[in-house]
């Protein structure tokens, strides 16, 4: 299951349209090998170009250990793929088109979920760090990991005695892929990541927010979709669950949810553009608020998405 996000948001429809006829939009996948990047004439559906880059370091098969369901991913491969991917696409069946690089108006992106990593108070997930650039817990640890057995059974057990069923609109049932489930895991295994974590981060948001230039994490805007049955994200109870709650379960999650976030935004909701040093590294032009804009997450079971101009 993955999440969609988009960077950018255009507030007039007839300005969308107008930019839909001249222009073309660009969706990059994060899956579990690679990311695939595609362009898209947005006023026909054609598709113009498509790219897939391997994570290097996935695809070497580090950081991982499937005897006991580790899977992790390291920040850095999502960072490299992704800047080889865009520009691989236009070096592709895209340059068939003249000059299409200046023409892109938007892009979406998508990721596996729940896909998380631990973060400093800026945001930088920790394995980007010198001193946890080899640490696997440093990482981001991906959908299908499934080191949180214990964590997850006594999040079910903890949930079904409280006074609130926090896993109600989870399935009744909450995941050792999820997001507190693997909190709670790395927090109990390792010591350094417990001394050195700020907060937590999904891939969805944290993508997003490298290339809008927001990764703090108390000003990151989060998906509503990622924050719904992965963490318990509710209207009904004040977004997260409880403090209270999270002490029940287990003491190291005391003072983890002022940490985290108490608002969540669906796909109509701006978040930011598209920064002058991304547009750099992806080889698109640098449009400033005028044309590339970020999208919160939406949609409950396909990918996460970011539209700049859209991101």
């Amino acid at each position: 299951m993955g999440f969609r996000r988009s960077l950018v948001r255009i507030q007039s429809p007839r300005l969308f349209y107008e930019e839909m006829r001249k222009g073309y939009v660009l969706g990059l996948d994060f899956g579990t090998d690679s990311v695939r990047a595609l362009i898209v004439d947005p006023a026909n559906g054609e598709e113009v170009g498509t790219a897939v880059e391997d994570y290097p370091r996935w695809k070497d098969g580090l950081y991982s250990d499937p005897k006991i369901d580790q899977f992790r991913q390291h920040p850095s491969d999502y960072i490299e793929a992704m800047i080889k991917v865009v520009k691989g696409v236009f070096l592709r069946d895209a340059s068939k088109k003249k000059d299409i690089g200046s023409k892109i108006i938007g892009i979406g992106i998508d990721t596996t979920g729940s896909t998380i990593a631990a973060v400093d108070k800026k945001g930088t997930p920790l394995a980007l760090k010198p001193q946890f650039k080899e640490n696997p817990n440093g990482m981001f640890i991906i959908w299908k990991d499934h080191t949180a057995k214990e964590e997850a059974s006594c999040i079910n057990e903890k949930a079904k005695s409280w006074k609130i069923d926090y896993t109600r609109y989870s399935g009744g049932i909450y995941s050792s892929e999820w997001f507190f489930s693997k909190i709670l895991h790395t927090l109990k295994t390792d010591k350094n990541v417990r001394k050195s974590v700020y907060s937590w981060v999904e891939h969805c948001d944290w993508i997003t927010g490298l290339l809008a230039g927001n990764t703090d994490p108390a000003r990151m805007m989060r998906s509503r979709c990622a924050a719904g049955h992965k963490a318990m994200w509710s209207k009904n109870w004040d977004g997260l669950p409880s403090q209270e709650f999270l002490n029940h379960v287990d003491p190291l999650l005391k003072g983890l949810r002022t940490h985290l976030y108490q608002n969540t935004y669906t796909s109509d909701r701006k978040v930011g553009n598209l920064t002058r040093e991304w547009a750099s590294k992806l080889g698109l032009p640098f449009r400033g608020g005028s044309c590339w804009r970020l999208r919160c997450p939406y949609g409950s079971g396909g990918s996460r998405h970011q539209t700049q101009g859209a991101l």
